[in-house]
């Protein structure tokens, strides 16, 4: 699938020249390497993937984050220079470990130390567990519209497409381990070798140290630890496979590759792997190392640990494009990616998309939606937030998103699953979401003297208000309300006077503790209209009664 088209307007290009979205930022470092050293043919971007498991969503983060820079290139460049974006799976890898979310694993364990094209499927729907994985993958990027070329290491090896710069790699060994082995343990050390040889007999993918190298057949010899053997092994044509951080270098020598991006985790290979790409007669890419998330309890988020999201459980709960706001947002800042941050995340993405048609370019660039959908944001029409529908459900106690049409059509009476499908898959989002997180940690306040007087005014003025009442009219009346009772008078809010205070934010806080059972809220007169006035008075008598509290 080709990369989306683009359009550019003098007044973009201009704008682009002095963005500071970071995408932008990074692309700039591109348009510098290629003014330093000019390039025939197109500029490679790459993101790796590990086979050895599923692939989950710091693999969306890196291709999403990825195919940002690789958009802002295009418009830095008038989209004059060809790119390719690589994902690149390292299925030639040893199985080191049985993975703890795959069925019969003891069909796994028989193959530990294989190469992971070399290792039965477990699921029984492919030749191999590598191809298994392989196969989620593209189609995990297929999900989400991504432009890629799939690469496999295995076919790569195997077809001979690194056999030049293996070779360049066994005529500069020394060079490579003058770079590995300072990094190195001396246990590690004294049986290193960057070459990997697999066993010709068992196909286990070899930790041995090299006994000779013979540069002008190509050739390694090493022994077999166990039987004594030894084997001559070609380091051409997928007889024997690099060190992880040899052959990094060697993939960016061999595929030419421009750019990457990797993990905090990560850099001190990126250290590694640039001076060998350089022992290779290559050029490092550029990109830069971003943060790792981190669990509830502000943790690194571990894969075995499974302390953290899936993409699965984004995508049960909010929408693909708010994931990858969450991935624009801040990506050399640790965040914490946890359920809790899906509502902010699905309502900052909204207002996003809401903002960008009525601003200039320059503005444009700094907004995400502009990146997160490749420089062409979609018109969405989504009248009610992620977080107003949750609270809609909270009161209707509803089970289907069905229920909240009968709410929503009476604050957007032209609105319909069918006119709004958007809304409509936000409503289902907002009732799966609510039930499973928030009615579970709802705790209602009982209200006191004082709250009882004041719900008991707000009921009182609510009443006294026309039908079509606005939002707006409504929220007035909560402040005039609040603001006649002492508690909740704010004498030092902007323009406040003795005899017109301001209201602070405790009465807002009481009217949802008391309510909805929670420490924050919507708008309330927004609410108010949404929910119906009737209802929301209803709701107010309700809370009064007591009848949440002892539910």
């Amino acid at each position: 699938m080709p990369a989306a088209a683009l359009t550019l307007t003098p007044a973009l290009l201009e704008a682009a020249k002095v963005s500071t979205a970071w995408p932008f930022e990074e692309a700039k470092k591109l348009v510098a390497r290629l003014a330093r050293t000019p390039k025939v043919g197109p500029v490679v971007f790459e993101t790796g993937y590990g086979p050895s498991g599923l692939p989950h969503i710091g693999t969306f983060g890196e291709v999403a984050r990825t195919t940002m820079v690789r958009t802002a290139f295009r418009v830095l460049t008038e989209d004059k220079v060809p790119t390719r974006l690589i994902a690149f799976s390292d299925d030639l890898d040893g199985l080191r470990k049985v993975p703890d979310n795959v069925p019969n694993k003891e069909l796994l364990t028989q193959h530990l130390g294989r190469s992971l094209t070399a290792v039965p499927d477990p699921f029984g729907t492919h030749a191999s567990f590598g191809e298994h994985n392989n196969a989620r993958l593209m189609g995990f990027l297929d999900q989400f519209g991504f432009d890629y070329e799939f690469v496999s290491s295995t076919q790569m090896y195997r077809s001979g497409a690194f056999d030049q710069t293996l070779l360049v790699a066994l005529e500069r060994f020394d060079a490579i381990q003058a770079i590995m082995l300072p990094t190195l343990g001396e246990e590690r050390r004294a049986t290193y070798s960057p070459f990997l040889p697999i066993h010709p007999e068992s196909g286990v993918v070899m930790q041995v140290p090299i006994e000779e190298r013979h540069v002008g057949k190509g050739t390694i010899v090493w022994r077999d630890p166990v039987s004594g053997t030894r084997y001559e092994t070609p380091v051409t044509g997928g007889h024997a496979k690099l060190q992880w951080k040899p052959d990094w270098a060697m993939r960016w020598t061999a595929l030419g590759i421009d750019y990457e991006m990797a993990g905090k985790d990560l850099i001190d290979s990126v250290t590694q792997s640039s001076k060998i790409c350089r022992a290779l007669g290559g050029t490092p890419p550029e990109g830069f190392n971003y943060e790792l998330f981190l669990d509830e309890n502000g943790q690194k988020i571990s894969k075995s640990k499974g302390n953290g999201l899936t993409i699965e459980d984004w995508l049960a709960y909010a929408s693909p494009e708010s994931l990858s706001l969450f991935m624009y947002q801040q990506p050399k800042s640790a965040k914490r990616l946890f359920f809790d941050v899906i509502p902010r995340n699905a309502d900052d993405y909204l207002t996003f998309v809401e903002k960008y048609p009525a601003q200039d370019d320059k503005t444009r660039l700094l907004n995400p939606a502009w990146h997160i959908h490749s420089g062409n944001p979609p018109r969405v029409d989504v009248p009610i937030s992620f977080s107003m529908l949750m609270n809609l459900v909270s009161v209707s106690n509803a089970h289907e998103p069905q229920v909240l049409w009968g709410f929503i059509r009476r604050y957007a009476p032209d609105a319909s699953p069918e006119k709004n499908p958007k809304l409509d898959e936000l409503a289902g989002y907002a009732v799966r979401y609510f039930h499973d997180f928030v009615k579970p940690t709802k705790v209602y306040k009982e209200a006191d003297a004082v709250e009882r007087g004041a719900l008991q005014a707000l009921s009182a003025a609510l009443a006294a208000l026309p039908v079509d009442v606005s939002p707006e009219d409504v929220q007035a009346t909560a402040y005039d309300v609040g603001r006649a009772i002492p508690r909740y008078q704010d004498l030092k809010a902007k323009g406040a006077t003795p005899e017109k205070p301001g209201v602070s934010s405790e009465w807002f806080a009481t009217i949802y503790k008391v309510l909805l059972g929670q420490e924050r809220g919507p708008r309330f007169g927004s609410f108010a209209v949404l929910y119906g006035i009737t209802e929301t008075r209803a709701l107010i008598a309700k809370a009064l009664a007591g009848e949440f509290v002892k539910g």
